[in-house]
């Protein structure tokens, strides 16, 4: 064996370190400014996707505190963003949580946390398309004028089909690599912030007009005491969570920005904060719009649940309902892209630190893009829809719920990673006490109880769909189950090639890569 360091091992993909040159990994440096990487970290959240998607499911679990369950979950996404920040200014990766964790707490707790990440994006991926899929279909059936046609996504053999080619095409958009990348998430986001803002609009300018049904505006909806129980509290705050997640993917192409130390943390955090306010004003235009009813346009309506932009495109936008449809799916288009930014890196970082087969690490020298990495992520998330859809017609209520599990998980791991990792310089300055202990500790603190709350509430099939396997609810299945399945993943790929597990590919020294010979 031979002690190098990463710049000087030859790995897949490997090539010469340069701001403007290549990573080692393989990926093209310099390729994103803040503006651009701001884009793709709102991309990825998917604003319009997660209106239309969570706030009927969060009403049903906390009423109409939608306001006090959003601030409530941006502050320890806010507080888990600082420690990102902190990690990539020290050790800017593309593996992000899986090598951050495996540096403060061992290649095992490592991998998990690396495991956590991609099952949290493979449920989101397939979700996404999910919802693409109902709102193509119900874009057409507008365009054309045949409302029947918006009925073709419950035929479970169009809506798979029509899934795959969704994931075939985004696949096929980020092999291209991170240029394309930026370029496709410049338009499909503008689209979307542009139809948002006009939707929010129009909506409070009804209400001014008293052409609305809903509820007056009451400073009690930002009372999170307010709630009936901890229980629907902290289901509420899995939601608010899975609605602010997606942010830490400006911190995976810190290898591909320009001064990734910095710019990367800055972006996450300016995208953090703009889609709090667009949650802030959509979800109150939304409540004194339509109210909490269960009839009607009413946001407990079950046949609204999954996406309530549906029954609300009329009524607020009238003839140009069809672009609030537009925008969903575009929404549903530029995160289905983007997300598979987030796992093909981690792929590609758990490949070429041998954590996986070190074909994960291979990369395009035309498109400097781990194609092998974004290809297999494309097909099991295409694979995990078509099972889920298969299993459950409430398959989209019930990954979203599954999902708040997978990102507590592994955001509150990265969080108390920080803290752990930065042990010897955690009192040596104000900065470094707040930075790097107060802010992790308090936030992965928060999302470790809120995982754990969850997991224990969702044992009872009762919770989100009342889909259940041998008497277990599903959501429980989907969230636990991949962790466990993670385990024995974990064990099988350490008994074919140990040395990652041994320490000798990554250490808690950024500067000590070992590669066997």
């Amino acid at each position: 064996m031979s002690n190098t360091t990463p710049s000087q091992t030859t790995l897949p993909g490997a090539r010469a370190v340069g701001e403007t040159g290549t990573s080692p990994k393989g990926l093209a440096r310099g390729q994103l400014g803040l503006l651009a990487i701001v884009i793709i970290g709102i991309s990825t959240i998917a604003p319009a996707y997660v209106l239309t998607s969570t706030l009927g499911l969060t009403v049903a679990e906390i009423g109409v505190h939608l306001p006090a369950i959003f601030i409530v979950g941006f502050v320890p996404m806010f507080l888990v963003a600082l420690a990102y920040k902190e990690l990539n200014a020290d050790s800017p990766d593309s593996g992000t949580t899986f090598t951050w964790v495996t540096k403060a707490f061992g290649p095992f707790v490592g991998w998990m946390g690396g495991w956590g990440l991609l099952a949290a994006n493979i449920i989101v991926l397939s979700n996404l398309a999910g919802v693409a899929v109902d709102f193509f279909y119900l874009f057409i059936g507008q365009l054309t004028g045949n409302a029947s046609i918006a009925d073709l996504t419950t035929n479970k053999t169009v809506n798979i089909i029509t899934c795959l080619v969704f994931m075939a095409a985004a696949v096929w958009v980020s092999c291209r690599g991170i240029r394309t990348t930026r370029t496709v998430q410049y338009v499909l986001v503008g689209f979307q912030l542009l139809v948002l803002t006009w939707y929010t609009v129009q909506a409070f300018a009804r209400i001014a007009a008293g052409n609305a049904s809903g509820l007056a505006f009451s400073w009690e909806w930002f009372n999170p005491f307010g709630i009936e129980s901890f229980s629907a509290f902290a289901a509420g705050l899995s939601l608010s969570i899975f609605a602010f997640w997606g942010w830490d993917v400006c911190l995976t192409v810190s290898e591909e920005a320009t001064n990734g130390r910095r710019t990367s943390g800055l972006a996450a955090t300016v995208a953090a904060v703009a889609i709090l306010v667009i949650y802030l004003l959509g979800s109150i235009a939304t409540v004194m719009f339509a109210g909490v009813g269960d009839t009607g346009i009413g946001l407990n309506n079950p046949d609204n649940s999954e996406n309530v932009f549906t029954s609300l495109a009329t009524p607020v936008m009238g003839p140009f309902a069809i672009l609030l449809s537009l925008a969903v799916l575009s929404s549903c288009g530029a995160s289905l892209q983007s997300t598979f930014v987030s796992p093909a890196r981690t792929l590609l970082a758990m490949g070429y630190y041998r954590a996986l087969p070190s074909r994960f690490a291979r990369v395009s020298t035309r498109f400097n893009s781990p194609v092998y990495a974004t290809v297999f992520s494309g097909v099991v998330s295409a694979a995990f829809y078509a099972l889920m859809r298969i299993i459950s017609e409430n398959v989209l209520n019930d990954t979203i719920q599954a999902l708040g599990l997978m990102i507590c998980f592994y955001y509150g791991l990265t969080a108390l990673a920080c803290v752990w990792y930065f042990r010897a310089t955690l009192f040596s300055s104000v900065r470094n006490v707040v930075y790097r202990l107060c802010a992790p500790l308090l936030g992965g603190i928060g999302l470790i109880v809120v995982f754990l709350q969850t997991a224990v509430d969702s044992w009872d099939p009762a919770f989100g769909s009342g889909s259940e396997l041998f008497g277990v609810g599903l959501v429980f299945v989907i969230g636990i189950g991949i962790l466990v399945a993670g385990v024995v993943v974990m064990l099988i790929v350490r008994r074919r090639d140990p040395g990652f597990f041994r320490g000798r590919t990554l250490t808690s020294d950024s500067s000590s890569l070992v590669i066997p010979d």
